[in-house]
């Protein structure tokens, strides 16, 4: 098979997530954790996205002029705030639903964002680039890791950056990630996570260092009972992010 006819698809996780789809922008709905989520995620873009374009991060517009690719969209919850910043973004997710919810959503908050119902592969097809790609809890819902990461670093433009956020496949995520958010908490319907689709940071690193990204660093993720907030942290073993860079040409 090729790679044009090679997808990275999981149609029981676009199923899944299609459900659910109205649920996006309600903090207290399914998507709750992402909402609590959201504020971590979005300070550590703008932080590492203003230090390597030498922008100033205490700007109203720190993001202003780069082209964004949010893979995996969702309602936007990453996409509009980073608009907001100045960037120009383009959010991409498989479900058509998720991408009516969050083309509606923007045209209400008054914001511009290229929302698209296809593919990372269709992207790198039409030989589309962007100076910022994000991979934001995507991974451990596709059906090929090796070859989506691959893809998405052929959409990063040289001197450009990618950042992925995931869970790790170690017990200790699978007790806290999986069973007790999922069936202690009910932070997530039962069944959001799979823990053999959970991904190791040297998974998501080998295939990207074999693209010709450099690996920057590894940001762990935890969260805060006694504070109901997500930190950041040097533990990796559950929550974390991988940061990394394409060399300019």
């Amino acid at each position: 098979m090729s790679n044009a006819e090679k997808t990275t698809i999981d149609d029981s996780q676009v199923e899944w997530f299609s459900k659910m789809a109205a649920e996006w922008w309600d903090p207290t709905g399914k998507f709750k954790p992402l909402h609590k989520f959201n504020p971590v995620r979005i300070s550590y873009i703008r932080e590492k996205a203003c230090a390597h374009f030498a922008r100033d991060e205490k700007s109203a517009r720190p993001l202003a002029g780069l082209k964004i690719l949010d893979v995996g969209c969702g309602g936007g919850l990453l996409a509009e705030p980073l608009t907001r910043m100045g960037a120009s973004v383009t959010g991409i997710d498989p479900a058509e639903k998720n991408i009516g919810i969050a083309s509606t959503h923007a045209a209400e908050s008054g914001l511009e964002i290229d929302y698209r119902a296809t593919t990372a592969e269709a992207l790198a097809e039409a030989g589309e680039t962007f100076d910022i790609v994000l991979n934001m809890e995507v991974v451990e819902h596709v059906s090929d890791v090796d070859f989506f990461l691959t893809t998405c670093a052929s959409l990063v433009r040289p001197g450009g950056m990618m950042f992925v956020a995931t869970i790790n496949r170690t017990l200790k995520a699978r007790a806290l990630a999986i069973f007790a958010a999922e069936q202690v908490l009910r932070w997530l319907p039962p069944g959001t996570h799979q823990y053999e689709k959970l991904v190791r940071p040297e998974e998501v690193e080998k295939p990207l260092k074999a693209a010709g990204m450099e690996i920057v660093e590894r940001q762990g993720v935890f969260y805060n009972v006694l504070t109901d907030s997500w930190n950041r942290s040097r533990d990796t073993d559950v929550n974390y992010m991988v940061l990394t860079t394409k060399p300019e040409a």
